[in-house]
Formats: structure tokens, sequence, C-alpha cells
């Protein structure tokens, strides 16, 4: 599943993460631990009411590495197929 985050149907970051669940576009979601309560405890929240099935990462650094981003990483969406 971590794979995923790598191809182009990934997303990177609160704001576009966040609208891509509201929109039922996300298949799945992921969270690094250590992310501020005011960021995280919402996408929780929406990812349930949305059935976004969402996987906890141990570090923003690791999931920055997964997504092959240079940068630390709060959240990221694996996009559905089209």
């Amino acid at each position: 599943m971590l794979s995923e985050l790598a191809d182009e149907r990934r997303l990177v970051g609160i704001k576009q993460c966040t609208k891509a669940v509201r929109q039922g576009q996300a298949e799945l979601a992921y969270l690094a631990k250590g992310v501020a309560p005011d960021i995280a405890e919402p996408f929780q929240k929406l990812c349930a009411k949305c059935q976004v099935p969402l996987i906890t990462v141990s570090t923003k650094k690791e999931l920055g590495e997964l997504c092959r981003i240079d940068v630390d990483a709060s959240v990221a969406v694996v996009l559905k197929q089209k």
C-alpha cells in the first residue's frame, strides 16, 4: 500500500487532501504521528465520516520520503483510479 504514495495518484498537504476526501476522490489517506491536533483531529473525523481508510505513519519525515518529496508531510491521500 505504501508504494502507492510514490505514484502520480497521490496528493500531499492538508488543503488538497481535505478537498479530495470531501469530494469523494480519495481511496486511502495517510496521517503522520506528531501532527498538531488542530490539523490531525479534523482530518481524522473527515476520513471517518467519508469512510476513507486512514493509515498512521510514524513521522512526518517518513511520510515525505514515502511520497518522494524533499520535505516533511503531515497528510497524504491516494486518489481513486478513474
